[in-house]
């Protein structure tokens, strides 16, 4: 078998060796991170953890989804980060800088078993789990036997003192829902189920929802 001369490179989606794995950009969401950044690196035999050729940092906005930094910021430096590294290794110069392990991150494929939204968090972390999870999977509320996946999040200002999971608002501009320290407000929702996103009041109707009404925590 052929073996590639001057070894193989990688691209990443994060700084590593933060956020090694295969959902590092919803991770780096989640966990509220305020930039994350492209790596190509030298492979090795374990999990992202080779010498890295080259990084370069993305900032995260505060409304960024994983989808909108993907296609938005991530795929267009990652297309030149790679360009330059194998300039690089054609030129001779492409380095091999060992990661520091101490700093170093592994987060597991972003599914469903971490997508389910707890209401009684605050509000910043229930708006960093929605956008996380946007596109895929897709965070999700629970009301008795129903669920409803939630997309396009923004912060409220406006405090309310309705309890943790309590649509405050349901209008055009979408729902607003109560977190542990204030709100969230949705614009997009599906219904489980169902193949397409709609607006969040329409979909919230679909399941006979209104204002006053809480999801499970």
């Amino acid at each position: 078998a052929e073996v590639p001369r001057l070894g193989s490179i990688c691209f990443h989606p994060s700084l590593l060796p933060r956020h090694r794995g295969g959902s590092a950009i919803n991770w780096a969401i989640i966990e509220g991170d305020r930039e994350t950044g492209v790596s190509v690196f030298w492979v090795d035999a374990g999990i992202d953890t080779g010498p890295v050729l080259a990084q370069r940092p993305i900032p995260i906005g505060d409304d960024d989804s994983a989808g909108s930094l993907y296609y938005g910021r991530i795929v267009p430096a990652g297309v030149g980060l790679v360009l330059d590294s194998v300039d690089l290794i054609a030129q001779g110069k492409a380095p091999r800088v060992v990661q520091d392990e101490r700093l170093a991150t592994y987060e597991p494929l972003c599914r469903d078993a971490h997508a389910r939204i707890d209401w009684s968090r605050p509000a910043a972390c229930v708006h960093d789990l929605v956008r996380g999870c946007d596109p895929q999977p897709g965070a999700y509320a629970v009301r008795g036997a129903s669920q409803l996946r939630l997309f396009d999040s923004h912060r409220v200002d406006t405090p309310t003192a309705a309890a943790a999971g309590t649509i405050v608002v349901c209008d055009a501009h979408g729902l607003i829902i109560a977190a542990g320290d204030g709100a969230v407000r949705f614009g997009k929702a599906r219904v489980e189920g169902t193949r397409e996103k709609s607006a969040a009041a329409e979909a919230a109707a679909a399941l006979g929802l209104r204002v006053g009404e809480r999801f499970d925590i």
